[in-house]
């Protein structure tokens, strides 16, 4: 079997400011995340210019032309933001090999969209879809700080001892993590809400059982500001230009007010 480097020579990528990394790029492109990207370039499946790419700082021009697994990218396309008020039993990805319902079996686009962060597959609630790269790598980036709001129902009453140590920040896997607001509610203390920043993985669970608590109901009421109060379960809907514009401000990415709201 030929080696990659025997059916195609590498690219070695440029220097100067007009160039953008090849995982931004992909990602612009609604492709996968910064993140994806650059496991797809790990996996040599990105070429530019019938060349593979091996070097994840990569820096192209737009005029280069780039292929995934032989495809060619197109960069010109329209960027879609869809608000998924998940349902339980569905899968936060793209696709999955076990055959599962994932959460584009629900939201029906023309674009090739992904979901931004995860929900376990019976966490239900707030969760955005986009083929913005972009604000999908922004919003996901523990420096954003973006708040993430969850209903957690406990299989007891939560102790007023434990909720100050999550609060304040408890160890898990060899890592703290980060003070965290705390609301339980006053006529069933088993029944609580916590909003965190970070949106590690299985968070909110990990939390609760290193405590000794089981979770058996989880509800993501707010995203980046974004609810999905009025809209059904398994229901979604397209964001509106202030949301989309809130987002964006929040993420950090620069708006000219003007030009956005004519659009």
């Amino acid at each position: 079997m030929k080696s990659k480097s025997n059916s195609a020579p590498f690219f070695k990528g440029g220097s100067g400011s007009s160039l953008i990394r090849l995982n931004k790029f992909l990602a612009d492109a609604g492709i996968a995340s910064r993140r994806k990207a650059d496991e797809l370039i790990k996996q040599g499946s990105v070429s530019v210019n019938n060349k593979i790419v091996i070097d994840l700082g990569t820096k192209i021009q737009h005029t280069d032309r780039v292929s995934v697994n032989g495809n060619p990218v197109k960069t010109e396309q329209k960027l879609v933001y869809i608000l998924l008020n998940k349902p339980k039993d569905y899968i936060t990805t793209t696709s999955d090999e076990k055959d599962r319902k994932t959460v584009l079996d629900i939201v029906k686009s023309s674009k090739r969209i992904y979901p931004v962060g995860r929900l376990d597959r019976n966490t239900t609630g707030v969760l955005l879809l986009t083929n913005d790269g972009e604000l999908a790598h922004k919003l996901t980036h523990p420096k954003f700080q973006i708040e993430r709001v969850y209903n957690v129902t406990l299989d007891k009453i939560l102790k007023p001892e434990d909720a100050q140590k999550i609060a304040l920040g408890i160890d898990i896997d060899d890592a703290k993590t980060a003070p965290c607001e705390l609301f339980i509610h006053p006529k069933n203390k088993s029944n609580v809400i916590i909003t965190l920043k970070e949106g590690k993985n299985h968070e909110v669970k990990r939390i609760f059982e290193k405590l000794g608590y089981l979770v058996k109901k989880l509800d993501r009421k707010y995203f980046a500001g974004l609810s999905v109060q009025g809209l059904a379960r398994g229901s979604y809907r397209h964001l509106s230009r202030h949301e989309l514009y809130k987002l964006k401000k929040m993420a950090g990415i620069y708006v000219d007010e003007k030009q956005f709201f004519l659009k």
